[in-house]
């Protein structure tokens, strides 16, 4: 149990390599809009993990995890060009940055994290508990950076997130594979061609 929670804990930590601090998923389009506070970056974090980006993630995650051929599948369901470049590039860095646990397939970044858990018989709703929780704090720390958001800040909505991060998990069980979460698909499409960027998506 300790040699799978290392496991996890190094695949799914800012350490590796897989370039997470590049991509903001929309939210740097959303912040010159006016998303400026913890109340508005909780709610979009929220609906990223009900019905947008992290919600499809861990159900990909499920999928391949299992077995299921879902590598095209997961960039067909990106919505703008942003939101594919996003999910391959770290997808590659992943699977290139695993080889010392025998390395995986170049896949979408559930896809790839999926199938490298699968082959190190790691606990599945532990796996998709450290993705989401690795997901989630990728977006908080653009944040911090955005908004501006402060360090303190930016732990209360860690804490406050938790609740959404475990029942995503629970209900990811479904294998219910959509999203509804227009407003973050259309940020990432309007920075696409954002003037001033510090991030790639």
């Amino acid at each position: 149990m300790a040699e799978a929670l290392l496991h996890l804990l190094t695949w799914f930590s800012p350490a590796f390599p897989t370039g997470g601090f590049a991509y903001s998923g929309g939210l740097e389009w959303a912040v010159e809009q006016g998303l400026n506070d913890e109340a508005a970056l909780i709610l979009w974090i929220e609906d990223s993990l009900a019905h947008g980006a992290l919600w499809s993630d861990a159900v990909l995650l499920r999928l391949a995890y299992q077995g299921e051929d879902v590598a095209r599948l997961a960039l067909v369901l990106c919505p703008g060009a942003e939101r594919r470049l996003e999910t391959s590039a770290q997808g590659d860095a992943f699977a290139a940055a695993a080889g010392p646990w025998g390395g995986t397939e170049k896949a979408a970044y559930p896809v790839a994290a999926g199938r490298l858990a699968a082959a190190h018989g790691m606990a599945l709703a532990d796996t998709v508990l450290a993705y989401l929780h690795a997901g989630v704090a990728a977006q908080i720390s653009a944040a911090v950076r955005l908004i501006p958001l402060g360090q303190s800040a930016g732990l209360r909505v860690q804490k406050t997130l938790e609740s959404a991060i475990r029942a995503t998990v629970a209900q990811s069980e479904s294998l219910e594979l959509g999203t509804a979460s227009w407003a973050a698909d259309i940020a990432g499409q309007q920075h696409e061609t954002q003037y001033t960027r510090l991030f790639r998506t």
